[in-house]
């Protein structure tokens, strides 16, 4: 047996059904003290230092967080439903 349930709601409202914590609070002052350090960036060096300061482990460590992304969703669509999908 297969079913199908659809559920129009806001992102807000899909937060609290599956119980994610609410970190809004969080996000506004990653944003405020990343904006604020933004400001005092006015040339490429300073730019870069700053890219540093955020991902320690440069393209290399945002390369693995993608792969490690793009892992997960692959995983997560393919326990649905192949049906109509060609695979290569």
């Amino acid at each position: 047996m297969k079913m199908n349930v659809e559920i129009d709601c806001t992102p807000e409202e899909a937060r609290r059904l599956l119980g994610l914590p609410d970190v809004t609070k969080a996000n506004d002052a990653y944003v405020e003290n990343l904006s604020k350090m933004m400001k005092g960036v006015s040339n490429v060096d300073q730019l870069k230092e700053l890219g540093e300061q955020i991902a320690p482990m440069g393209q290399m460590g945002l390369q693995l967080f993608q792969q490690m992304i793009e892992t997960g969703a692959k995983a997560a669509f393919s326990s649905g439903s192949s049906k109509g999908k060609s695979k290569k």
